[in-house]
This record gives structure tokens, sequence and C-alpha cells, in this order.
């Protein structure tokens, strides 16, 4: 039976894996090795600050392991959200890394490197011809939205993958892309239906977090045959059972049976699991439904301005009993000291941990809360200066609030770090996260291609 072997070594790039698990994996003969190393998860901004939330060294351990393994197989590496926001700069992260690994093991091989990061004017003759729509719960999109933007990338699918390995890329590196597409761009390429290698993609992009007990620091293997696909974990820890891949394929989405991609969606009506082995689960009767039309998700942000906190524990029973009212008196006398101070405009926020600190943003959500609270305070303003001030003056004046009942004026909060404020540095927000319809999923992602020879590049 025509079979495809797919390695994915770790949930994201950068969160390691046991040596043991690939080795396990490698001894399968994969055709391919891929991992997702990015998400949007870690909110707006890396993406707007240009830098990876993954951790640099534990990004080349990963990759020192899989690079030269798959160049000595002959097999290759593709890696899609380099930089784990895929914009220029963080796509540049990576792909410095690759040239420090080839280099250090005198590696040979082709590589390619695909930008998904868009240029403003592009997206906005775009914009001006309708062909950009929102995501909901996102509004429409306005011209001053993509001018104010930092950054602006596409999720690119597995069509500029495609291309790469037709031109014979053996390294991969691309920008934002859908995650499953770098699971599924050989296998589609060979001719496998595209509805079984995307949802196949979809599990294995999280690696072993599919699995039980699930880590996303551990392996998964793949096996995508023409009717149905299987995946088992590397790791005597772990077990694949139709529960997991199940409860994995609703992971983050929406609606159970249907989950959109770029040009078209998954239909899961007639999925079904089935347990093979011990460690082994057999998926299959997932189709690929095109759209009307091709539609890549847009992720931009902007700078919004700059953010200190402070963090404060709260005993005292009596305080905690009126934090609510004592909190929004502190509001006000923040108001009332600032107002025709020249500041500007701010947002101060007092988030309780201990009394729905979580849940506090549904407001019908009541808790009782705790015996102790912590409490952070949050300002964001339009300078590093002008929000220091804010929670400088809002963190003193919490501290020696008089409210009825107190019984000691030595100060109502105990602070675990000294100095008590810090600076979170420049706050970014999502303001574009749109669908934009293309007439081609490869023309607005051009590929560079350069050939490394015993460790060096050449063009």
């Amino acid at each position: 039976m025509k079979e495809i072997r797919v390695l994915s070594p770790t949930a994201i790039l950068g969160y390691g894996f046991p040596v043991e698990s690939f080795e396990e994996g490698m001894k399968r003969h994969p055709d391919v090795i891929a991992v997702d190393a990015g998400s949007t998860d870690p909110g707006p901004y890396y993406l707007g600050a240009g830098i990876s939330f993954t951790d640099r060294n534990s990004v080349k351990r990963d990759l020192d392991i899989m690079i030269p393994a798959a160049i000595k197989e002959g097999i290759p590496v593709i890696i899609g959200t380099g930089g784990g926001s895929g914009a220029r700069p963080h796509v540049a992260i990576v792909r410095q890394i690759i040239e420090e690994i080839a280099a250090a093991h005198k590696l040979s091989f082709k590589y390619a490197e695909i930008c998904s990061e868009l240029d403003k004017d592009l997206v906005r003759t775009y914009y001006k011809k309708g062909l950009i729509s929102p995501l909901e719960p996102a509004p429409e999109l306005e011209e001053k939205d993509i001018e104010e933007a930092v950054h602006i990338v596409a999720q690119i699918g597995e069509e500029p993958y495609i291309k790469a390995l037709d031109e014979g890329a053996q390294v991969i590196l691309a920008g934002r892309s859908y995650d499953p597409s770098v699971f599924a761009a050989l296998p589609i390429k060979q001719g496998f239906p595209k509805g079984l290698a995307i949802h196949m993609g979809k599990i294995l992009e999280c690696a072993a977090i599919a699995a039980l007990p699930g880590s996303g620091s551990d392996c998964m293997f793949g096996y995508l045959r023409e009717d149905h696909f299987e995946l088992e974990t590397l790791s005597p820890l772990r077990k694949c059972t139709t529960l997991s891949i199940a409860a994995h394929t609703l992971y983050e989405k929406s609606n159970p049976y249907e989950l959109p991609g770029p040009g078209g969606r998954l239909n899961l009506h007639g999925t079904t699991f089935e347990q093979v082995a011990d460690n082994r689960v057999r998926v299959s009767g997932t189709v690929f439904e095109p759209t009307d039309g091709y539609f890549v998700k847009l992720e931009g942000v902007r700078s919004v301005g700059f953010r200190t906190i402070s963090c404060a524990a709260i005993a005292d029973p009596i305080l905690i009993s009126k934090i609510d009212e004592v909190k929004e008196a502190v509001r006000a006398r923040v108001e009332n000291n600032f107002k025709d101070y020249g500041l500007g405009d701010y947002f101060l926020d007092f988030k309780i941990y201990g009394r729905a600190g979580i849940m506090s943003m549904f407001p019908a959500y009541k808790a009782e809360p705790g015996n102790e609270l912590l409490m952070i305070i949050e300002v964001v303003a339009k300078s590093q200066d002008a929000a220091d001030t804010l929670c400088s003056f809002t963190r003193s004046t919490f501290l020696h609030y008089g409210y009825e009942g107190r019984m000691s004026t030595a100060g109502n909060l105990a602070f675990p770090f000294s100095p008590s404020d810090a600076h979170m540095g420049e706050v970014f927000e999502f303001n574009l996260y749109h669908l934009m319809k293309v007439e081609d999923p490869t023309s607005l992602f051009p590929i560079t291609y350069r050939h490394f020879e015993g460790g060096h590049a050449k063009a």
C-alpha cells in the first residue's frame, strides 16, 4: 500500500524533545521531518517587537539534532512560522541558526526561505478592491489599521512549500503558516488525499500533546495512506488513544465538523477513529472541501503604548471584603491627581488573583475571595515615563489608602519584589485579524534559494 511517513519532533520548535524519542522516529525512516515554530497564543507583543517567544538556545538545540539527521537520511526538513510569529525579523533569527548549524556540521543542502510578510501597499491594494473581510469578532478593516500596523503576515498554505520542494529544497524555512501545512505539503505533492493530509497535520502540529499523557516536548509519528492515516507516539511513557486523537482534532476549533484553512475546509462529518494497536490510532473519512476563492488569514499588530506593573499581596480580611470598593476609590484618586497634568490617555487595571483573576473577563461570573489575594496593578500609557508615574502613584495610594475598619496604618499591601514596579515595555494589540482573498496561493510569497556546500552558503 502506498504510504508516506512524517516525523513531528515537538509541539513548537524550541520546546524540546527526548533524543530517544527522536531516534525512534528516525528508525521508522520518515519521508520528512516537519515542525511548527510559532503561534499567536503568546499574544501580539512578539509580532510587534520582532522577537521570538521561544528561546534561541532551545531552538538551536532542536534544529541541531533535526537538520543533520535529515541531511544524513536524505529527506527534507520543513519549518513553519519561523521565529514564533513569522515576520521578516523572526525568520531571520532562525535563518542565522541554520547557518550556524550548517557551518558547525559542514553540511551540504539546498535551502529555501519563504516570505509571508506583506508590505502595506500590497495590503492596501487588496483593501481598496474589497477583498479583505473580518474574522469574527474583529471589526471591519479601515485604511488606518493598515497604516498603523507594525508587521502584517499572512498564513500561507501548503502551496509555497510544494513549490520549494519541486525546486529540490531540502531545508525549508517559512514565515507565518497555517500550522498543518508544513506536515501536509509533501504528502499533497505526492498525490495523497488533501483532507487526510491536512487532518494528519492538524494532529502532528502539536506532536505528543495529542497523546496520553500529553506533552508539548515529545515526538509524534504519522503514517499517511490513500484512505486513512495512523498516528503513534515514540515514547513508552505515552499512548495514542481514540479519545486523545479525536479530542485534539477539536483543539482550538469552534465547529467540530468543519475546520477552515487556506483555500477550503476539512469536513469531518464522516471521520472515524479506530484503535488499531495499544499505541496507534487510525483516522479515516476526512475530506477537503475547497471554498469559492482562496483566502489567507492576515495577522497585524499596532503599538498602543508602554506598560508598567506592580505585584502586591493582600491578607487583611477587612480589605479583602472591600476590595472592589477600595480599588475604585484608588482609581478615582489617580484620575483626580493627574487630570490636568498632561500625561495623556492611559489604561489602569487591577487584576485580582484569588478572586476571579482570570474569570473577571466575564462580568456575570461571581467568585468568593480566598484568604489571600494577589493584585497586579497594570498601567498602559503613551510613554514609559507616564506609565511609571501612574503605576507608582496607584501603588502608593493603594498601599496607604484608609478604609473603614482598617486596624493598621503601616500598609495594606505586601510586595514580593524590590523594586516593586516593573517595566513591561512596549504594548501591542492585534488590529488585523482578517481574511484576504488572493488570486494565487504562491505569487505573494516569494521564495529565496541558497546552496550550502560543506557548511558554506552560496547564492
